[in-house]
């Protein structure tokens, strides 16, 4: 029996996905100013925030296993490592410090809809926000479609684009994200520093060579953001051995409201290729 608190987090979690496919939809023009909140709406009340996936390889032993696994991956539409808000206001898309529009948000928490006034704080389910004046206040109501907070981070197990292969995906281990530096443990390798929107994944396999057998950003390089999919958070090696995925602490504080509504284990275990 799912808790209503539980109910609650999931419903502003998937308000949080519909506001931030519906933004990437608008940004792509597929749909117009006018479609915004029929398409929120709609992403909102249709689906699921996860899809099953099985990977196979040995890359992600053992969390995964040797012999492959079921996984249960939460969808991310735009992954954004840094954590800088955009909103949607008025149907124009400006920045956490108020660029192209009068007003901004700020918050480290979920996603949320709200028609607020001309005023310094907000009180929402619970979380502060601070509003941002950026030029003369406006004494009119002001409609905000905000997207907050970080969607994925160092330590999560992602599922990413083949950078190699087109139309093939790779579960991995995100390492580092923009603005890190790496440094190889072969003296031949410079260093460098990722850039915007890059990350770096690898495999969870300690045994596998760098370079020869580990097929991740030590073999094909960074990756870029854009191109992760998913977060895997349940995995079901077999109909007796499956659980949570070890992503970050923040992740898995995220995922939990998910995780309780939506995993089926005997689903995934009729979709297990033994």
């Amino acid at each position: 029996m799912v808790a209503l608190s539980t109910w609650f987090r999931y419903i502003a979690t998937k308000l949080e996905y519909s506001v931030s496919l519906s933004r990437k939809t608008y940004i792509q023009g597929q749909i117009a100013d006018t479609e915004i909140l029929d398409t929120i709406w709609r992403n909102l009340f249709h689906g699921k925030l996860t899809f099953l996936h099985w990977n196979k390889g040995e890359e992600m032993a053992p969390m995964i296993g040797n012999y492959g696994g079921t996984l249960l991956v939460r969808k991310i539409p735009a992954a954004d490592p840094t954590g800088i808000n955009r909103f949607i206001c008025n149907t124009s898309v400006i920045d956490a410090y108020g660029h192209m529009g009068r007003w901004g948000l700020r918050s480290s928490s979920f996603c949320i809809v709200v028609l607020i006034k001309a005023t310094t704080t907000v009180l929402l389910l619970g979380q502060k926000f601070t509003l941002l004046r950026c030029c003369a206040p406006v004494s009119k109501e002001v409609f905000l479609l905000c997207v907050c907070g970080r969607r994925v981070h160092v330590g999560d197990v992602v599922i990413v684009k083949d950078p190699v292969n087109s139309g093939d995906y790779i579960v991995r281990r995100l390492a580092a994200i923009e603005g890190y530096e790496m440094a190889s443990t072969d003296e031949k390798d410079e260093p460098f520093v990722l850039e915007k929107d890059q990350c770096w994944v690898l495999a969870d396999n300690q045994n596998l060579k760098p370079k020869q057998e580990a097929y991740d950003s030590r073999t094909f390089g960074p990756v870029t953001m854009t191109d992760i999919v998913g977060r895997v958070i349940y995995c079901l090696r077999n109909a007796v051995d499956h659980g949570p995925v070890n992503n970050s602490h923040f992740s898995k504080r995220q995922d939990s409201p998910v995780l309780e509504v939506e995993l089926d284990v005997d689903e995934m275990a009729k979709n297990h290729k033994a």
